[in-house]
């Protein structure tokens, strides 16, 4: 089994709503649920080692628009949220991610040397991410409570606008120069994450958002979970342009399993061949090279394909991809030494 550490998930998102439905969410990731893709037994069927957990603060005006009849759409962003409310949900679930620590479901990881620590242990090794800054203040003085509570990585947008940048629409085919970019309060967002060694993460960003942080961070370009443009024309994915200066900084783009970010057709339908998985991952190789790509699967948060179903199902892509031509090395870096190569470098840890 090909061990996979995970570049984007939203099973806090599913185990906030459920808590507040009156579940507890430990046990459900302790001991399984059919619901959605990660638990703990499904992770550990699948290989899924661990990964970085979004807090994300749902859109709740949010309705994506159905394709018209060639097949395109355009859903407007989100309304731009407030703060206080954005702040209570976003220590919520950093709260819950705490419960799950404490209770051993898995394992807060600060470091590579935390999570090699916890793949060893058996143990799900995450790592707190903040997709979209909502709850921060513009003087950033909560990011270092959340620094202290265990964050290590952050979009500073999702797909809306907000105080520090501003993100692309769901939308096809479009491209992603949606919009404007960093706000300033961004741009002291982007020099202050540089300093303390947190991943500034280009998943939802406009493609202008996307230039901005490459020109103000020195850190490795992440893209935790985007695919190919030129394969599937949504806003969200990345162009040619945008993996050429990843490849250039070292970084990294996280495959994302959405089905409507794989199939040329940009539908959601989970009736989508492991073929298109591996076709944006060699177009990703090819572009960048075997160590800026790796996995983003986006579990819990989108459409997957019906044979990969959930966590479970890791193996099936690994199989995949193996079949495809890529040998036990480079399915390694895949799967999760690239994703540890850049971690560690971000958060600058000695060499």
């Amino acid at each position: 089994m090909e061990f996979v550490f995970d570049g984007h998930n939203d099973v806090l998102l599913r185990l906030w709503r459920n808590m507040r439905n009156g579940a507890d969410p430990v046990a459900e990731f302790v001991n399984g649920t059919r619901e959605g893709h990660i638990d703990g037994p499904r992770a550990k069927a699948g290989g899924l080692a661990g990964g970085l957990c979004a807090i994300y603060i749902p859109s709740g005006d949010l309705i994506l628009k159905e394709p018209d009849a060639n097949g395109h759409y355009h859903t407007p962003l989100a309304t731009p949220l407030e703060r206080a409310p954005s702040l209570d949900i976003a220590i919520e679930k950093l709260a819950l991610a705490h419960r799950l620590d404490k209770a051993g479901a898995w394992r807060i990881c600060r470091s590579t040397a935390d999570i090699r620590s916890a793949m060893d242990d058996g143990i799900f090794a995450a790592v707190v991410h903040m997709e979209g800054c909502e709850a921060l203040d513009a003087d950033l003085a909560a990011l270092e409570v959340f620094y202290a509570a265990g964050l290590r990585s952050l979009g500073p947008v999702w797909s809306r606008n907000n105080a520090f940048g501003h993100g692309v629409p769901f939308a096809f085919p479009m491209s992603p120069d949606a919009g404007p970019g960093l706000t300033d309060f961004g741009f002291e967002l982007v020099k202050t994450c540089d300093r303390m060694g947190i991943v500034i993460d280009l998943a939802h960003i406009t493609e202008k958002g996307f230039w901005d942080v490459a020109k103000t961070s020195e850190a490795p370009l992440i893209a935790s979970h985007s695919n190919v443009h030129a394969l599937t024309a949504v806003a969200r994915n990345l162009t040619d342009r945008q993996l050429d200066a990843i490849r250039e900084r070292q970084g990294i783009v996280g495959l994302n399993y959405a089905v409507t970010m794989l199939r040329p057709d940009a539908r959601d339908d989970a009736n989508t061949s492991l073929d298109l998985m591996v076709r944006h991952i060699d177009y990703l190789v090819e572009r960048m090279g075997i160590d800026c790509v790796a996995l983003g699967s986006d579990f819990d948060g989108a459409t997957v394909p019906q044979e990969i179903a959930d966590a479970a199902g890791n193996q099936k892509l690994v199989a995949a991809l193996k079949h495809a031509g890529y040998a036990s090395d480079n399915l390694a870096k895949l799967c999760r030494e690239n994703w540890l190569r850049v971690l560690s470098q971000t958060w600058h840890e000695p060499r």
